[in-house]
């Protein structure tokens, strides 16, 4: 039985390994998200500015040029982590399904060792009683 404890255990540490890297994809999804929530507010301020100042106007085409070449930037970074987030996701669940199926065969394998045992058990109690019956 310890081949089946030991594979339970690689199944788990891999299945933790991957929830650590999924956690990493989603920190780095998040922290992209904010980027994009921080250039939008960026935007906002430019855009008051602009408006109070006149001088600064001249600069808004050239700045607003440029948030749209970093905001594209951005997403496509964001639309590159999601689909890594999509793939990590797969792989996960696919190998929580596995160490369920290392665990199921471990518990069938235990509970036929117990039918074994209990059956051995219940032959010798059988033949003690024949011999006993036998020996009167």
């Amino acid at each position: 039985m310890s081949w089946t404890k030991s594979l339970i255990r690689i199944s788990t540490y891999q299945v933790e390994e991957l929830q650590k890297r999924l956690a990493d994809i989603v920190d780095r999804r998040r922290a992209v998200e904010a980027r994009l929530l921080q250039l939008a507010a960026e935007a906002v301020a430019e855009a008051q500015t602009s408006q109070a100042d006149a001088e600064n106007g001249w600069y808004k085409a050239g700045w607003l040029e440029g948030l749209r070449v970093r905001k594209a930037e951005l997403q496509a970074e964001l639309a590159a982590i999601q689909q890594e987030e999509a793939g990590a996701r797969d792989i996960l669940a696919e190998a929580f399904e596995e160490q369920k199926k290392y665990e199921q065969v471990a518990e069938a394998m235990r509970l036929t060792a117990a039918k074994e045992s209990a059956r051995r058990e219940t032959a010798a109690l059988d033949e003690l009683g024949l011999r006993a019956a036998g020996g009167r």
